[in-house]
């Protein structure tokens, strides 16, 4: 299936054709992890600081500190795909010297960067998930208080 536009062949402009697994593949995974990583620790450690800040005692309040949170980190995270996005487009379509290496480095890059994207949604959801879960907790916890007392009367120390 050819893919062409204004008689430019897409899959040739982007080789996009089998590549073996190696090393520079690799090397580009690595890149992927590193960047993906830096993503969600900068998410993660943002709606952390705002956990810190608000104390949310309630579910409703997770969940808005978690939007509020994530709608600040989108823009950081959405810059970093975006810068990586734009400059590994000339190294895919390069057909030069070196090409042979870049082009299979940058592939994994590319295609990470583009499910990237996906970080925005994920870390705030896991991030929820585990602040409401911690919430309940505590909420059956003060619903259900075992004092010492009562321990202490049944004869434990």
């Amino acid at each position: 299936m050819n893919f062409s536009v204004s008689g430019i062949n897409l899959r040739d402009m982007f080789q996009m054709h089998q590549i073996n697994l190696s090393v520079a593949v690799w090397v580009g995974f690595i890149a992927l992890f590193g960047i993906a990583t830096n993503d969600g620790v900068i998410m993660g450690t943002y709606i952390h600081q705002v956990f810190n800040e608000r104390h949310p005692q309630t579910v409703n309040e997770v969940r808005e500190a978690v939007v509020s949170a994530g709608l600040k980190r989108v823009r950081p995270a959405m810059m970093t795909t975006a810068v990586a996005v734009i400059a590994l487009l000339p190294v895919l379509t390069s057909t030069g010297k070196g090409a042979d290496i870049m082009v299979p480095m940058a592939i994994p890059i590319f295609g990470g960067m583009v499910i990237q994207l996906m970080t925005i949604f994920v870390v705030p959801l896991f991030q929820s998930i585990w602040r409401e879960s911690a919430v309940k907790s505590n909420l059956r916890k003060q619903l259900n208080p075992v004092t010492n007392n009562e321990s202490n009367e049944n004869g434990d120390n």
